[in-house]
């Protein structure tokens, strides 16, 4: 059996815990203390001035889109005091920090010593403020000109065997006209190697929904959210991955909606919410959010729903014509006979034992649900993170259908994404399996021809990074090698590249695991104005609910030498195409209203873009599935329920689940501190939550230092010195932090259809830690 462990992208030194100290989890979210916390990172990285000044604008019509989360703005009834949450607050405090890095900082830290330290103590050095150069076998950093950059990435590009051996990674930062541009000369270079940070999230959304119902995103407004019955939250964490959704489960719970909430830990966001804008938050007086919690296993969610739509099924047939729409299912529908015969194949106890509840709990969430119509169902990473995370998702849409709960007002389907614009990336056609209409319009409009064959995706880019198939890689953005699995693996791979190149605000550890040559570009924030020919600019982006709207930056840049992202790729383009192009490249790097206007000869929904994102809050996208129109390439006009098997959980004698989380101290891969308040932990990362009744058993004690252990594919793969906390967990499962546990994700285990990596279940073994 080979091993692997902790080594060059260990996340801090194993061996220098902090001091760990543990208080009683909270039962709600946000209030005073958020404010408090929110302001405090504001003054110390950019100063009360500038981040008072960039929160008034963050999210505001005419200003900023948060660099964070997805959730979509109001579209009337914004604050105009605080429309933004403590994690976007603390967004902005990283991106618009004063502190910068010039060449004397690299000068004086080599790229090993910086390697050293742990991702926090990395984010929190500053901004990059020039571009940056790693030449073969240097030590140091250095800085170079934009030419030279340029220069050097295009002589990598054009020495390539094949544009193949290339692949441009995105990061769901980056706006809509430099994703555009982005794919637009990444095709005519050749490859569709185009990996995006949607591979390893919501992937299993995008290709579920797309089967079923012909489009790839989610089925609601934020307005329907006001108007609807019930709300089903599955495998999310809305407190700290989009604290501005509990503004909205308020006011649904203002307006008499019951709220159901499906997940593995007791997440204090899904439990009560002290609004800090209201006389009754300040006062610390909560509003309850779930009327029923159901603290599934980890991935119980098939099983739930199995149990639930048997449940729903047993009401009918006890009430003819009063639970299931019949209208909605004739209409809009196929393979409900057959559908209704798999379920017989179950019994409900078995059905609840496998999710970890009680029969009598899901009959309470069915009663919920039975007589309304108006269901919206919503959910995240811990739906979508798993090897049949597709077909959960397809299994969510059945329900909904069952209910005739799509396509009309307050009801829906609600995939939240946890990324500002990922979204926005992928009707960009940052795709690495573009449709055959969309090659075309770029060749119809364009008058080259896209390569046509399937690119990698991130798992595939990982492997053949690691085959030698893979010689230069491109980010956009993004903080790769953490983000990705198996990260052992993943930087032993990055070191075969001859050249890696990031697009990037602020150092991160994908900087320094790094191919033979690795270059860094410095570019604008959302934060930052951005100015051409002597004019403020402003970008797009697209929210979760596909709102179309302006961003525009408003704080001066920490460096005259940063370049926004549209105009790095249109130099890059020109760079390296030359005269083979047939694109314009400088009147796009000069002009956003021409790349906007060339969007909408290509997208459709996009007519008049330059008039409509002009508008007070956007423009909402076409989405046919939201008026009720259902346009599969498979199925036509209807939607097929779809038959899944139910996912089997075996664990080998010492085995347990692990599934990776945030704390409320990050966004992604960015740490913005030490402490996750709403869950007890503080001062510490490195932890492994268990039932107490799994440590009994084992023979662990609280704050006991334990090893974790992974042996997928015959390779053990070992994560060092976590510390044991007991927490209201289903037994047999545990919760870990990422990305410091992202090394036991094996690169292996991925989602069916969907290849998203397995991240919410991977099987460990726990041992004590031998010092």
């Amino acid at each position: 059996m080979s091993k692997q462990t902790e080594q060059e992208p260990a996340a801090e030194n194993p061996e220098e815990l902090l001091n760990l100290k543990l208080t009683n989890p909270k039962e709600w979210a946000a209030g005073i203390p958020a404010v408090a916390v929110a302001m405090v990172d504001i003054i110390k990285e950019t100063g009360m001035v500038r981040g008072v000044e960039g929160l008034f604008k963050m999210n505001q019509k005419g200003g900023f889109d948060c660099s964070g989360c997805a959730w979509p703005d109001p579209d009337d009834d914004r604050s105009p005091i605080a429309e933004y949450c403590e994690n976007g607050a603390k967004a902005l405090a990283e991106e618009a920090t004063t502190k910068k890095l010039t060449g004397e900082f690299f000068a004086e830290n080599p790229v090993a010593e910086l390697a050293k330290l742990n991702d926090y103590e990395i984010g929190k050095k500053g901004r990059i403020a020039q571009p940056l150069y790693l030449a073969k076998g240097a030590t140091h950093y250095t800085p170079v000109s934009w030419d030279f950059a340029f220069k050097k990435i295009a002589d990598e590009l054009n020495a390539l065997a094949s544009p193949d051996e290339a692949a441009f990674y995105t990061s769901g930062r980056t706006s809509n006209e430099a994703s555009f541009m982005y794919q637009l000369f990444v095709r005519e270079f050749g490859t569709n190697n185009m990996p995006d940070c949607s591979n390893m999230c919501h992937e299993s959304t995008s290709v579920g929904l797309a089967d079923a119902i012909g489009i790839g995103k989610g089925t609601v407004t934020l307005n329907d959210f006001y108007d609807t019955d019930v709300i089903i939250i599955m495998g999310q964490n809305p407190g700290t991955n989009h604290p501005r959704m509990l503004s909205a489960l308020e006011k649904a719970k203002q307006k008499g909606s019951k709220i159901i909430a499906v997940n593995p830990l007791h997440e204090a966001g899904l439990m009560g919410f002290k609004n800090p804008q209201t006389v009754k938050g300040i006062l610390g007086i909560k509003t309850q959010l779930a009327d029923l919690y159901l603290q599934v296993r980890i991935n119980g969610d098939m099983a739930l729903l199995k149990a639930m739509e048997k449940l729903l099924y047993k009401a009918e047939l006890e009430n003819p014509g009063s639970v299931f729409d019949h209208d909605f299912i004739k209409k809009n529908t196929t393979g409900y006979v057959a559908f209704l015969a798999s379920l017989e194949q179950y019994e409900v106890d078995d059905l609840a034992k496998a999710a970890g509840l009680t029969v009598n709990e899901i009959e309470q969430a069915v009663d919920l649900i039975k007589n309304e119509s108006r269901i919206i169902i919503c959910w995240a990473m811990g739906v979508t993170q798993h090897k049949n995370g597709v077909a959960t998702v397809k299994e969510i849409v059945n329900l909904a259908m069952l209910k005739g709960a799509i396509g009309k007002p307050g009801a829906g389907l609600c995939p939240v994404r946890g990324h500002s614009n990922v979204q926005g990336n992928r009707t960009m056609i940052i795709w690495d399996k573009p449709k055959p209409q969309q090659l075309d319009k770029l060749k119809e409009v364009f008058g080259f021809e896209p390569p046509r064959g399937h690119g990698y995706d991130v798992v595939e880019s990982i492997k053949a990074m690691d085959e030698g198939k893979l010689k230069v890689f491109f980010a956009m953005g993004g903080n790769f090698l953490s983000a990705t699995p198996d990260t052992l693996f993943t930087a032993q791979a990055m070191r075969k590249l001859k050249l890696s190149v990031h697009v990037s605000t602020k150092l991160n550890r994908s900087h320094l695991v790094h191919g033979e040559e690795a270059l860094i570009l410095p570019t604008l924030s959302r934060s930052d104005k951005d100015v051409l020919n002597g004019e403020d600019q402003f970008i797009s982006c697209e929210n979760s609910m596909g709102v179309i709207q302006m961003s525009k930056g408003m704080l001066k840049p920490v460096s005259e030498h940063l370049m926004n992202e549209n105009q790095i790729v249109c130099n890059l383009a020109k760079a390296t195409l030359g005269s083979r192009s047939v694109i314009d490249w400088d009147k796009y790097a000069k002009s956003y209203d021409a790349v906007r206007d060339v969007i909408a000869k290509v997208i459709p929904g996009f007519e008049d873009y330059n008039q409509k994102v002009r508008l007070p809050g956007g423009f909402y996208l076409p989405n046919a599935a939201r008026e009720g129109k259902f346009i599969t390439e498979k199925n036509g006009s209807v939607v097929p329920f779809n038959i899944a098997p139910l996912p089997k959980h075996e664990l080998a004698a010492g085995e347990y689940h692990m599934t990776t989380i945030r704390s409320h101290d990050q966004f992604n891969t960015t740490i913005y501190g030490l402490n996750d308040r709403y869950r007890g932990i503080h001062n510490e990362r490195r932890v492994i939550l268990m039932n107490e009744n799994d440590m009994k058993k084992a023979g662990f004690k609280a704050e006991e230092k334990v090893d974790l252990f992974n042996y997928d594919d015959g390779v053990e793969r070992a994560a060092r010195l976590f510390v044991v906390v007991p927490y209201n967990i289903p037994e047999g499962n545990t919760a870990t932090y990422y990305p410091e546990a992202n090394v036991l994700v094996p690169i292996n285990s991925v989602a069916e259809q969907s290849n998203t990596p397995t991240s919410k279940l991977v099987n460990i073994k726990i041992r004590k830690h031998l010092a």
